[in-house]
């Protein structure tokens, strides 16, 4: 009999899941993602007809559509069940257009099991329009940003021909300004250096002595600064009297963590198994999808895009049914909430199992490494934040000697609580005091000092980039992964110790756009954009008001950067030539340039002290092939390491370390014939990244370059190998 109704999900791998529990029931259908979106090639934006996009079918997505169009002959029902996030919701929308499917109805579900399903399918509802304009309203802000400010990226810092990745974004440009901003508190931060003090104490020959740390001298907190001082301290403790002054026996709870949200996993996923967020989300939404398990295919995880921490009903009666069974009635705790994020979807759920029953070990056998890796993850957090807190006992010591003061303190776990599923591998082991008297005298053993300074603020890593994107407002749960991956894609930043660093480029384009366009790059104004989006989800805004609202200020912005000209730097003169100095932008850096360029070539780098001096050459003991010149390793300002000819400008030899990418050394300069049709001299024959091209052989006082036939390089280069060929020497 024919199916009389139909489901499409976005992937493949979800048919497949639901196909185990609906089996016949229900045509299934994937779309493969969007179907249709905004052109590549153009704007697609009519600004002036209340910005309306221009969507069209994405061209590899119209043989998909076509097969749907087919399978739905007949079908009297369709139902539209994209992920429960409003780029699901675009997505369901943009298939109803597509196919023209007025009467489709929308389902959602935040994991793919038959309960979920089957329940969905039992409410149907219609699509939430709030929802698409919000995600229509990011998209177009985003494109009119990306599309009007990459162009003058190109003019001002790069060519578009020179570097096309070069581009601005209007939440990835605010992220960079967050690394830069803190690269440059790690540059200016200057080291302080302090000192402590460690007594080790016996109170009886037959115990092992403890420390106690100095904490004050005559009641006020001491702060040691030198060695001088710390010794002079020491000094004066070692004949004092050690006197227990006060004994204090508490306990302390250390309640469980929530279950995670879409950026608690990533950050906790980059500290504990070193995965970028791209890696996290991309084997998260495998395990939501479904993995081939001796049940069939499986989806083991709920819905990966969340900020909400909610646990349904049904879950929470499993987990502590769980519990129950496996460490007993007085490890079942309350369930833990996490701190409501500003614009949460509370209808969502946390990440969880979608059954605690599937434990990691079971799970195993049918998951990669990295898959099992993150599903453990998952699963003891959530088991973890139904338990009832670990107890600890606490036992403090206060240490009279003379005028100065001393601690000892010590913790023990009286009962683990959750510390069973998830226990802490950071914890230190910490030394046990013995029972001790107030007014105890207690025996010295011996004073260390210890020499120590103070650290400047941490580069963002992966975790604490995503928790200060979140914490600023900046983006949302689906959203971090892309502005972290397109930084790196654009050469922004690096990695070093798995932790961001800006490159000469990615302050160039931060810098610039910070002067250009202040709100753009301003963090509060990007968190309050954010916010309108939820107002127009919630349905107490129109986006098009919002987008009348943006765009006056920022194409008044755009026309004065366009027509803006180098800022000088005020009270710098060029020190060759006496020249005005004007700050300047490339795709290497940010620079101090002479007004008199190009009779006067003066250049001062004006990121040196952020980004220091370039790393000493360091040589091979080889002998460059072209001029016999010594190899040296060098790093460039991107931060890669290469092989080239100390003899550099003269001689530009280079070749890729050993290891890395394949690069053909860059070629010399060929003289021709030609004239330059600009001041008369010589055309040479030179190889860019993008081929060979003619340019004067005056450069840089004549900038004429002009495109050359493939026939023409042959010839210009069959005569130069025959000049060689005849050259008797």
């Amino acid at each position: 009999m024919a199916k009389k109704a139909a489901i499409i999900v976005e992937s493949p791998t979800k048919t497949r899941t639901l196909a185990r529990f609906l089996g016949d029931e229900y045509k299934l259908l994937s779309s493969k993602g969007h179907v249709r979106d905004l052109p590549e090639d153009d704007i697609a934006v009519d600004i002036d007809n209340d910005f309306q996009p221009h969507y069209q079918i994405i061209p590899r997505q119209r043989k998909t559509l076509s097969k749907i169009r087919q399978e739905l002959e007949g079908i009297e029902q369709v139902y539209l069940a994209a992920d429960p996030d409003r780029e699901g919701e675009a997505i369901a929308w943009h298939l109803m257009e597509a196919l023209d499917l007025p009467d489709a109805r929308r389902i959602e579900f935040n994991e793919i099991t038959e309960e979920a399903v089957r329940a969905a399918l039992q409410n149907p509802g219609e699509i939430d329009f709030n929802r698409v304009n919000a995600q229509q309203a990011r998209r177009i802000l985003d494109r009119l940003v990306g599309y009007k400010l990459s162009p003058l990226l190109w003019k001002k810092i790069g060519s578009k021909g020179r570097d096309s990745a070069l581009s601005a974004g209007r939440v990835q440009s605010v992220a960079l300004r967050l690394i830069c901003d803190r690269e440059r508190e790690v540059a200016a931060f200057e080291p302080e250096e302090y000192w402590t003090i460690e007594a080790l104490l016996t109170a009886d020959e037959d115990l092992p002595p403890f420390p106690a740390e100095l904490k004050t001298k005559d009641d006020e907190d001491i702060a040691l600064a030198n060695e001088e001082q710390t010794q002079a301290v020491i000094d004066e403790l070692r004949p004092q009297k050690f006197i227990v002054s006060e004994v204090e026996h508490k306990t302390r709870k250390r309640r469980p963590w929530p279950p995670f949200i879409t950026s608690t996993l990533q950050r906790q996923a980059a500290s504990d198994l070193h995965f970028s967020a791209r890696k996290t989300m991309r084997l998260a939404q495998q395990l939501y999808e479904g993995v081939d398990t001796n049940e069939g295919t499986v989806g083991l995880i709920t819905y990966m895009r969340t900020d909400s921490t909610r646990v349904a009903k049904p879950a929470q009666s499993q987990a502590r049914k769980y519990i129950r069974e496996h460490f007993g009635e007085e490890y079942i705790g309350k369930g833990v909430r996490g701190k409501k994020a500003k614009g949460a979807q509370e209808a969502h759920e946390c990440i969880r199992p979608t059954s605690v029953y599937r434990e990691p070990d079971k799970m195993k056998q049918f998951l990669g490494k990295d898959q099992a890796a993150l599903y453990e993850l998952i699963w003891r957090r959530f088991v973890a934040s139904q338990m009832k807190a670990a107890v600890y006992d606490q036992y403090g010591v206060d240490i009279s000697a003379g005028p100065y003061g001393l601690r000892a303190a010590t913790s023990t776990v009286k009962f683990p609580g959750f510390l069973r599923v998830l226990p802490d591998r950071k914890e230190k082991q910490q030394a046990q005091i013995p029972p001790l008297k107030v007014d105890q005298e207690l025996g010295l053993v011996d004073l260390d000092p210890e020499q120590h300074f103070t650290q400047p603020p941490p580069r963002y890593n992966e975790g604490s980039l995503v928790q200060a994107l979140e914490e600023n407002g900046i983006g949302r749960p689906s959203t971090y992964a892309p502005i972290i991956e397109t930084l790196r894609q654009r050469r922004y930043v690096r990695m070093q110790k798995r932790a961001f660093l800006p490159t000469p480029l990615g302050f160039a384009v931060s810098d610039y756009l910070v002067e250009r366009f202040p709100n753009i790059m301003d963090i509060e104004f990007t968190a309050r954009v954010e916010e309108d989006l939820d107002t127009i989800e919630s349905g107490q805004r129109e986006w098009v008001t919002l987008l009348h609202e943006f765009y006056p200020e920022f194409e008044a912005s755009l026309q004065q950067a366009i027509e803006a000209g180098p800022k000088p730097l005020e009270g710098e003169k060029c020190p060759e030539c006496g020249g005005q100095l004007y700050e300047k932008y490339s795709t290497y850096g940010k620079f101090a340039g002479c007004e008199n360029y190009p009779d006067c070539t003066y250049k001062r780098d004006l990121l040196e002290d952020v980004l220091g001096k370039k790393e000493p050459a360091e040589p091979t003991g080889e002998k460059c092939p072209e001029c016999g010149q010594e190899l040296v390793k060098r790093t460039n300002r991107r931060g890669q390491a290469f092989i080239g000819c100390s003899g550099y400008p003269d001689c530009r030899y280079t070749r890729p370390l050993p290891g890395s990418s394949p690069k053909e050394p860059r070629k010399k300069p060929v003289p021709t014939d030609i004239d330059c049709p600009d001041c008369g001299q010589k055309l040479v024959l030179r190889y860019g990244r993008r081929g060979p091209f003619l340019g004067c052989s005056g450069y840089p006082k004549c900038r004429h370059t002009q495109n050359v036939k493939s026939e023409e390089v042959q010839r210009i280069e069959a005569t130069v190998d025959q000049g060689a060929e005849g050259d008797p020497t």
